[in-house]
């Protein structure tokens, strides 16, 4: 339910629980705003091994859940950022990123940044139509 200033914040199991004060994502009436998540397994709380191909994948698959707690689905992002430690690993990235949104991506920046949580060497944060601003 959302509350009178119109966010209700979201939750899930299935993704890495929050490792700062903040959540995993806000939800509107017609939108869903997530926190950057990094390759995290939610099981373990652990940064999964290998590189950047392996990390965002996890990456991508925590915000599947984050979105399906949210009433939304990775096929309503319509915009995501992207955190790369090294541009020299967009190419891999892209690949796999290409794999979650093959038709129709959202609008995307890519930047790099000096230091991400725990050492991760991706993080992406999406913004997505809630299901119900659809029609659906």
């Amino acid at each position: 339910m959302l509350t009178a200033e119109g966010r209700q914040v979201v939750h899930t199991q299935k993704a890495p629980e929050a490792i700062g004060p903040y959540s995993q994502a806000i939800r509107t009436e017609t939108l869903v705003f997530t926190a950057g998540q990094i390759g995290l397994n939610p099981l373990t709380g652990e940064l999964v091994e290998g590189g950047v191909a392996i990390q965002t994948k996890q990456v991508l698959e925590n915000l599947k859940h984050i979105l399906q707690a949210a009433n939304s689905d990775i096929s309503l992002v319509v915009k995501t950022t992207v955190f790369l430690r090294d541009m020299q690993d967009f190419a891999e990235m892209n690949r796999i990123y290409a794999e979650f949104f093959p038709h129709d991506p959202p609008a995307r920046s890519t930047v790099a940044a000096a230091g991400l949580p725990k050492g991760a060497v991706v993080e992406i944060e999406v913004v997505a139509l809630l299901k119900t601003a659809r029609g659906g």
